[in-house]
């Protein structure tokens, strides 16, 4: 059985090879997720749920110490609601599953399960907000959604996932737009401090909106394989919603006015965006901030007098500092147990054994870096924590150079398609700001505008694609 296991381990396609196939091979293989009997609808295993039980804990404060309080809305949407904003209903369409029965009886009205709660929860706002002095809603809410997708792979596009929408309402547009932006900034902090995971924020372009808002604000990360992972975003929706739902306060001069609408969104998509970033040909390397083990400790030659007994004692000194895991398990050989935990992405290894206990020493192990060190027994806490820090700034910042090599600057349209076909990756342009050019582009190449960002560059006075004159520069890369 052990040689079997082994096997089982190593057994994990590079990805230079077959890029999907080794994302797969990760996924599965690390046991994060497996699929249902119904199509598109994963099972989130406890080793994949306990990250985004860490990303939820972190955002969930976040949200709190920014004002907003959490809510549960239902999970089924009168048809009649979702008709009533056209351009939403239009967007969202050809995803919905729709509830057409209960038990043996025929509903009157379909129901549809929400793709996401604007609708829903825009028809109860209705009845709660009456006066200026009840403003600003900040409510959010952690659930999950069902978007009928044709094509789909584990925590990348699913039918069903699971996320977090906030949804709030505000006086003026400039309330409004400061908290969309303020929440945007929120979501580039969580994946640039928890997940390491550098990206570029932005705005969308109106082609690619959100169906019903004014504008949409994104962060976009860069995968391993050149390819862009929309990974967070964050809706200034005006009064669109508002007004279609009737949503109405007395304002300061006592005359009646629809409120500014915002909502924002992440999702378990922020997973596959992890095993992408920072994965390799060994399986999983994951950031302390999320990784539901931090530290592995494996006794080596454990039957030998004292291993066992000191091995204990670490885990408990760890324990109530660090998320530990003592492998004591007699049935696998320490070499197997290595390879286990380098492909689970466990960011430090502790390793003990008999010359160890002699030297009053362990050896610790960074996935990271694949390097290995001495401690002192009695600084291992401290050099734990020490490493710890260290790997999470140093995947960022791995993360940071892997990004700025696969980022192009183009100024002609050979080129582009060039670099999109052979080395794609992020590319930067000045863009006309036509849609059809932006059209064009994405049916001849399969590109798209990720974001026009905040931090613009003057690149040329013309678009590369079109000749027009250009003031804006955007992001151009494939997708997820």
């Amino acid at each position: 059985m052990a040689k079997n296991q082994k096997q089982f381990v190593e057994e994990i396609t590079p990805m230079e090879v077959d890029f999907a196939q080794w994302y797969t091979d990760v996924i599965k293989k690390t046991d994060m997720v497996d699929y249902s009997p119904v199509k598109g609808f994963m099972v989130i295993k406890h080793y994949g749920y306990a990250i985004w039980e860490n990303i939820q804990a972190y955002m969930d404060r976040r949200f709190k110490e920014t004002g907003h309080k959490n809510m549960y809305f239902p999970l089924l949407i009168p048809e009649s609601l979702l008709q009533k904003e056209a351009e939403h209903v239009e967007g969202f369409a050809p995803e919905v599953a729709w509830v057409t029965h209960g038990g043996d009886e025929e509903l009157a009205e379909r129901l549809c399960v929400r793709p996401t709660s604007e609708t829903i929860i825009c028809s109860m706002y209705a009845k709660w907000l009456s006066s200026y002095r009840d403003l600003p809603f900040l409510y959010n809410q952690w659930c999950n959604v069902v978007r009928w997708e044709k094509s789909t792979r584990p925590f990348l596009r699913t039918s069903e996932f699971l996320w977090q929408e906030g949804h709030t309402l505000h006086e003026t547009y400039d309330e409004a737009q400061e908290e969309t932006l303020k929440m945007l900034n929120v979501y580039r902090e969580t994946a640039e401090n928890l997940l390491a995971m550098p990206v570029v924020i932005g705005r969308k372009t109106d082609r690619e909106k959100f169906a019903g808002a004014y504008a949409t604000y994104t962060m976009e990360a860069l995968m391993h394989d050149g390819k862009a992972l929309q990974a967070g975003t964050s809706h200034n929706l005006g009064q669109h919603f508002t007004k279609a739902f009737e949503i109405e306060y007395q304002d300061r001069e006592g005359k009646q006015q629809h409120p500014y609408h915002t909502s924002w969104g992440v999702s378990t998509r922020l997973i596959g965006g992890i095993i992408m970033v920072h994965g390799d040909n060994r399986g999983l390397s994951l950031p302390p901030g999320i990784a539901p083990i931090q530290a592995v400790i494996v006794p080596i030659a454990a039957h030998k007098g004292g291993v066992n007994e000191a091995a204990a004692k670490i885990f408990e000194e760890l324990k109530p500092t660090f998320r530990m895991e003592l492998d004591d398990r007699e049935q696998y050989s320490p070499g197997w147990k290595f390879n286990e935990w380098e492909m689970k992405g466990v960011p430090l290894r502790i390793e003990i054994g008999p010359r160890d206990l002699e030297q009053e020493q362990v050896v610790l192990f960074r996935r990271d870096t694949l390097e290995k060190e001495t401690c002192s027994l009695d600084q291992v806490k401290q050099r734990v924590g020490e490493l710890l820090e260290t790997i999470q700034k140093n995947l960022l910042e791995k993360a940071r150079e892997m990004r700025d090599q696969k980022t192009h600057v183009v100024h002609d349209e050979e080129t582009f398609k060039r670099i999109m076909k052979e080395t794609p990756g992020f590319v930067k342009a000045m863009w006309c700001g036509d849609e059809d050019c932006e059209e064009r582009v994405k049916t001849e190449t399969g590109a798209t505008i990720r974001c026009i960002p905040f931090e613009q560059e003057k690149l040329g006075d013309t678009c590369p694609f079109c000749g027009k004159p250009a003031e804006q520069m955007v992001y151009y890369a494939k997708a997820y």
